[in-house]
């Protein structure tokens, strides 16, 4: 077995999210909850099937973000895991408790417009290989501890975007 960082990549301005599924329904049910979630929403989904013919299966509503998508997918060569690439403009939080309650989902490893590795072990080489992921680098390391006034830039961004109020 080996273990690799694999460094994802995807258009700056969008967000990714990584989860781990165990069917291929996954990539229609995830649709379905993108366009009813966040009608006009440009995003790409690709999900690795883990056994039968093993496809890189997607979906999307622009080619670009697909095929970065897929990209995604084929980097990590982790089995029955999905990389969904939301555009700008729509965020995680929009989808993503409806994601978690997907029936298939049974694991998100990340949810972030920030640079992010995956940690993934690898076994097997050729057609008998097979690959997972054991965790996430998400973005860097904190820098500090907030003083008062970034907690109040905090909480003024947070009501700004409309997720507070008062």
């Amino acid at each position: 077995m080996t273990i690799d960082i694999v460094k994802l990549l995807w258009s700056e301005g969008s967000n990714i999210i990584v989860g781990q599924s165990h069917f291929i329904k996954t990539v229609e049910d995830i649709g379905e909850i993108m366009a009813s979630s966040v009608p006009g929403a440009k995003w790409g989904l690709a999900f690795n099937e883990a056994s039968g013919v093993r496809l890189i299966r997607h979906e999307g509503s622009d080619t670009k973000i697909v095929q970065e998508a897929i990209a995604c997918a084929k980097a990590s060569g982790a089995g029955h895991t999905f990389y969904l690439i939301i555009g700008p403009g729509a965020y995680p939080i929009n989808v993503l408790d409806r994601i978690k309650a997907c029936p298939e989902v049974c694991h998100i490893f990340a949810a972030t417009a920030n640079p992010l590795s995956l940690i993934v072990a690898r076994e097997g080489e050729g057609e008998g290989a097979s690959a997972g992921i054991l965790g996430v680098i998400d973005g860097n390391s904190p820098l500090g501890v907030e003083a008062e006034a970034d907690k109040a830039d905090r909480q003024a961004m947070l009501r700004r975007f409309g997720y507070k109020f008062g």
